[in-house]
């Protein structure tokens, strides 16, 4: 995609992909368990899992979201929300997930979880967010600063306590939480359902996603944007049906696609995910190839890196490989990402300065 003068882009190594600063937007706590920790914490329980050793489980995971089903994908979350229902649990699954990612060498992430599925036990809402907090904190000082990490609150789409969510992620708001999201299953739960969450949210000034336009069309990303007043789009895939590629290469947008790429609204994709649950073919296939060449707000995404067995780096280097994008791109895509980010400008711009554009730098300049 890039042109540098007076020579070929050379697509960039897995080494040198993995070396670059990434910044991730679109990552479920929930769904990045280490398998060995989710055989660990399921024994502490009494839990019984499909298989007991930490290679087969996540043999199974992968196996059981790679069915090209949405609803089937979300299945696989009930075992590591069951292991997830106390204070202990969470931080070590927090402090493990910062660990993860610092180690794929992402600079910056915004981890999103649902705070209504933890409190199976004798959790309250504020105990279950407090304690991914010291996770969290735990791992980005483990980390010696090479990590910023936020949360996001997730209520979900099917539940009522969307206004609950949105209340304490407000309540949480200067202690690390940056935003609101709602998840789940898209069909017969639009988001207008949690309209009074979003008219809340936006009297507080406050910033939030939602999960739209995966498994369900237009209409969703429609809703999202021009009723609930989304800042960000969850995935965001199906914004391709709006997109018509005529005989002659020409491109046509529809009044919907033109107005989310004019407003530079974030789109939150998860290539591997994508494809996983039917919302794309493949890598070489999917809509964020095109999307790209339109100069849509285009963020590369893990969702979840358990059931999809990937990472950052596995994600952009997908891309590489389908799409022959080069160090620039995936600077590009980094770029958009943490222009994007729920974090107030002046740390969006200092990480940009400071940690992005001087890790790439240094990694073209090798070449």
């Amino acid at each position: 995609m890039t042109q540098t003068s007076g020579r070929t882009p050379t697509p960039p190594t897995r080494e040198q992909v993995h070396a670059a600063p990434k910044v991730l937007l679109h990552d479920h706590l929930d769904g990045g368990l280490r398998p060995q920790t989710i055989v660990e914490l399921a024994a502490e329980i009494g839990h019984r899992l499909p298989a007991d050793d930490a290679e087969s489980l996540g043999r199974w995971f992968a196996e059981s979201a790679d069915s090209g089903s949405l609803v089937r994908y979300l299945e696989t979350f009930d075992h590591t929300v069951a292991v997830m229902q106390n204070g202990p649990a969470i931080a070590r699954v927090a402090r493990e997930c910062v660990e993860d990612l610092a180690a794929d060498g992402v600079v910056y992430a915004e981890v999103r979880y649902a705070p209504e599925q933890h409190v199976s036990g004798d959790m309250t809402l504020d105990e279950v967010v407090a304690a991914v907090q010291e996770g969290f904190e735990e791992g980005m000082a483990a980390s010696g600063g090479r990590i910023v990490v936020r949360q996001l609150l997730t209520a979900m789409r099917h539940q009522a306590r969307s206004m609950e969510i949105a209340e304490l992620a407000i309540a949480w708001r200067d202690r690390g939480v940056a935003g609101f999201d709602i998840a789940g299953a898209e069909a017969g739960f639009p988001p207008t359902r949690h309209l009074d969450a979003f008219e809340y949210l936006q009297r507080e000034n406050a910033h939030f996603t939602i999960h739209a336009g995966e498994a369900f069309g237009l209409p969703s990303i429609w809703e999202a944007l021009q009723w609930c007043g989304a800042d960000r789009l969850g995935h965001g895939v199906r914004i391709i049906d709006d997109i018509t590629v005529h005989d002659d290469g020409t491109v046509e947008l529809g009044g919907l696609a033109a107005y989310v790429r004019d407003k530079r609204i974030p789109l939150e994709m998860c290539p591997s995910s994508n494809i996983q649950t039917g919302a794309a073919e493949s890598f070489a296939e999917h809509p964020i190839g095109l999307l790209t060449e339109l100069r849509f707000r285009v963020t590369v995404n893990t969702d979840n890196r358990l059931m999809s067995g990937t990472s950052m780096t596995q994600e952009m280097f997908g891309l590489v490989e389908a799409f022959d994008y080069t160090l620039e791109d995936l600077r590009w895509f980094t770029i958009n990402a943490m222009k994007s980010a729920f974090l107030p400008f002046d740390e969006r711009l200092a990480i940009i300065e400071k940690v992005v554009k001087p890790g790439y730098a240094s990694l073209i300049g090798q070449r």
